[in-house]
């Protein structure tokens, strides 16, 4: 990932773990669920592209980014903007008014779940299979997390209620509790 001036380069975890993930979630499907919902050209300024506000969405997921921070990081990481598409001789980073319009109109329509399930289908369609307490796949996750620079967490409500919760032993930085199943 040479911008042509470099001699000499390092893949970084960051980079590495953001080409997994360029390969683990499915885009495609995840646009469509917010295309229906998403603004329209002809309505004020044109609407930054889909696909590049949810790549967006995900870094501020994975490195625990405020809607500042990630535009700062935007500017900052070429491994960043390459993931989310961004040649800033072209045009600028979205602003943090834009991602967090796009953060609220995913809220409001309750997407979060619908893309959960459309990233797990992709997963078991690719020979992953997703089950609840699956320790081994949870540590892969948070290893690769880690790698990256990424905080990870852990759902304690995946977990048997007789069973500790073991944050550690899978290597996550915090546990969490959701609503129970």
């Amino acid at each position: 990932m040479m911008t042509g001036f470099e001699r000499y380069t390092k893949k970084t975890r960051r980079a590495a773990f953001l080409e997994a993930m360029e390969q683990v979630v499915p885009w495609g499907k995840l646009c469509a669920l917010i295309e229906p919902h998403y603004p329209k050209e002809g309505n004020g300024r044109p609407p930054v592209g889909v696909e590049r506000m949810l790549r967006i969405y995900f870094l501020q997921q994975w490195f625990n980014l405020s809607d500042p921070a990630v535009e700062e990081a935007l500017y900052d990481s070429m491994v960043m903007r390459q993931f989310v598409g961004i040649d800033l001789g072209r045009e600028p980073v979205p602003d943090e008014t834009t991602v967090c319009k796009f953060r609220h109109l995913l809220e409001e329509h309750g997407l979060g779940g619908e893309m959960l399930e459309a990233v797990n289908l992709h997963l078991q369609s690719r020979g992953v299979r997703i089950t609840t307490g699956t320790i081994v796949d949870a540590k892969a996750i948070t290893d690769l997390a880690h790698e990256a620079g990424a905080l990870a967490g852990v759902d304690a409500a995946q977990y048997p209620a007789h069973a500790p919760l073991g944050v550690r032993a899978v290597g996550a930085d915090a546990g969490m509790r959701s609503a129970d199943k």
